[in-house]
């Protein structure tokens, strides 16, 4: 029999089955993920008690928060592009140098203008890790496993956010508040050397830039091992994707993506004001209605504990249904949730089911567009389209915790400031259905990834 000459990339990631190779790269940025979850909600838990210690009004955290995901939205549109020229391995290492150190940084704050510098800084390398840590998940995925793994892998981002609701407290109570941020930068810097050898970078972005075909053949021999037996030495990879010439933001509106690309941003945008107006206030909110402080925290848990759950249902409901048909709906149901959340504050027996269903629908539906919009978008605009999704989102995640501030200062009592949260719930919800209406760009898109 003769040996192929040609090897076709996005044929085999198709045929290949799930296995150590795709656990490896998902369980290294799920890791990723846990970090930037842990560190991005960091501030919220430390937010009561450093308000108590300086003697301040919590409303004026409102910018502090607003500065780290002025961060995040930075480092989303400036490292994303820049992912799609020099790779993913590389920028999500040096995303994680940066928050790692700056979140370091951060434990040192001895003013609210230091904190909101350190918080800015941090959430350049968290913003930047992001979209990246997504592309590469989605591009090592065949399509009938890739929004599963994609949000089982993203997972990671509100278990990290648990995780620090469940260790914050006693950490604050025996060590202070700075060793929330010791531990969310040691944490990241320490792993930096097991990422470097063992992430592997996208065969897709390698293939699309121009790699020697022997790195490339290498890689795929983890994913087939039997490719490289039936392949000649001199054989070519190719991924029969369609060429993207030109600045990577002008491309995510042309060839029909336009309205897909407005109707992605819609929903994120949406959908991230809510998310991270609830789990940067919810804490200060119900402290504010007399909660004990352990009990606040723990909301927020609850409310991320949701969204692991939701995202590992909805994902393989994504992979089985209509993904806008189930993403709308769990925006929709995520609205009713939190208006259960905002009349339950004295009855913890409500509350916490309904903060869990809550972020059911909320992280979980956003890890699921996570998924959607990894699967939009060809290889070498791959990055910046999920990047900038999650970029004009973080204005939105800016806007809801500033907002929150704002309208705490002018009065609004708990009971109204949650239930201001519903009507960009409905917004997302009605943006995904609009998107599911306008599916030919999507399918022909995602079909150049499936063959």
């Amino acid at each position: 029999m003769s040996q192929a000459r040609i090897i076709d990339v996005a044929a085999t990631i198709e045929r290949a089955r799930f296995g150590r190779f795709h656990f490896i790269i998902t369980a290294l940025c799920a890791l990723i993920a846990l970090l930037d979850g842990f560190d991005t909600q960091a501030i919220a838990y430390v937010a009561p008690v450093i308000a108590e210690q300086w003697r301040m009004n919590i409303a004026g955290f409102g910018t502090i928060f607003g500065a780290g995901l002025a961060g995040l939205t930075l480092g989303a549109f400036i490292l994303s592009p820049a992912a799609d020229f020099f790779g993913r391995k590389r920028v999500i290492l040096l995303s994680i140098l940066i928050f790692g150190l700056f979140s370091l940084v951060t434990a040192s704050a001895h003013s609210m203008d230091q904190l909101l510098l350190y918080r800015l800084l941090t959430g350049l390398g968290l913003g930047g890790a992001m979209p990246n840590i997504i592309a590469l998940t989605a591009e090592y995925s065949p399509s009938r496993l890739r929004a599963t793994l994609v949000t089982v892998m993203f997972c990671g981002f509100p278990f990290g956010s648990t995780v620090g609701g469940l260790i914050s407290a006693p950490l604050i109570a025996a060590y202070g508040w700075p060793s929330v941020f010791v531990t969310g930068g040691v944490a990241p810097l320490a792993i930096l050397l097991l990422l470097a050898v063992w992430m592997p970078e996208s065969v897709r972005y390698l293939v699309a830039r121009g790699a020697p075909a022997e790195r490339v053949r290498a890689i795929l021999a983890h994913l087939d091992p039997s490719l490289i037996a039936q392949a000649a030495p001199d054989a070519v990879c190719r991924l029969n994707e369609p060429a993207v010439e030109g600045f990577p933001v002008a491309e995510l509106f042309l060839e029909g993506r336009a309205r897909t690309t407005a109707l992605l941003w819609v929903a994120f945008f949406m959908n991230l004001l809510v998310m991270y107006f609830l789990v940067n206030w919810l804490p200060s909110l119900l402290r504010g209605t007399g909660l004990p402080m352990r009990v606040a925290i723990l909301s927020t848990a609850v409310l991320n504990l949701g969204g692991v759950v939701g995202a590992i249902a909805l994902g393989r409901m994504i992979d089985r249904l209509n993904p806008h048909l189930v993403l709308g709906s769990a925006y929709a149901a995520s609205a009713a949730f939190i208006a259960v959340v905002a009349f339950s504050a004295s009855d913890l027996w409500v509350l916490m089911p309904a903060t869990f269903l809550a972020g059911f629908g909320v992280v979980g539906a956003q890890i699921g567009m996570n998924a959607l919009a990894a699967g939009v978008y060809p290889t070498a605009i791959r990055s910046t389209g999920v990047g900038w999704a999650l970029g004009v989102g973080r204005i939105g995640s800016i806007i809801g915790p500033v907002a929150g501030g704002l309208l705490l200062g002018a009065g609004w009592g708990t009971e109204d400031v949650v239930l201001a949260a519903v009507v960009p719930a409905l917004l997302a919800s009605t943006a995904v259905f609009a998107l599911g209406r306008h599916r030919v760009p999507v399918r022909a898109i995602d079909a150049s990834l499936a063959h």
